[in-house]
């Protein structure tokens, strides 16, 4: 079993999220609650089935989830590196 942490970056595999990075803000009994920013604000988190979510290596900074705005950019950038990365066009 997963043990879900705030600030945790994660991809929903099912739903209409189904692809998009969300980040863990929290736990309600059964379910992690997920915002992005975006259509999920942080005083309105999302709860998702944990099975419907594949966890990602990376732990977002409470910098990074001052504000919607500060989540959207962050998830956007992370978002697009990982695709450069599986395209096979990493800048590093």
């Amino acid at each position: 079993m997963t043990e879900w942490k705030r600030g945790q970056v994660v991809r929903a595999t099912r739903g209409r999220e189904a692809g998009r990075l969300l980040c863990v803000v929290g736990t309600a009994q059964t379910h992690v609650l997920v915002c992005d920013g975006r259509e999920r604000p942080l005083s309105r988190p999302k709860a998702k089935n944990p099975k419907h979510l594949e966890p990602l290596a990376r732990l977002l900074s409470a910098e990074e989830m001052r504000s919607d705005r500060a989540l959207k950019q962050t998830l956007k950038k992370i978002s697009e590196a990982k695709a450069n990365v599986e395209a096979g066009h990493d800048r590093n």
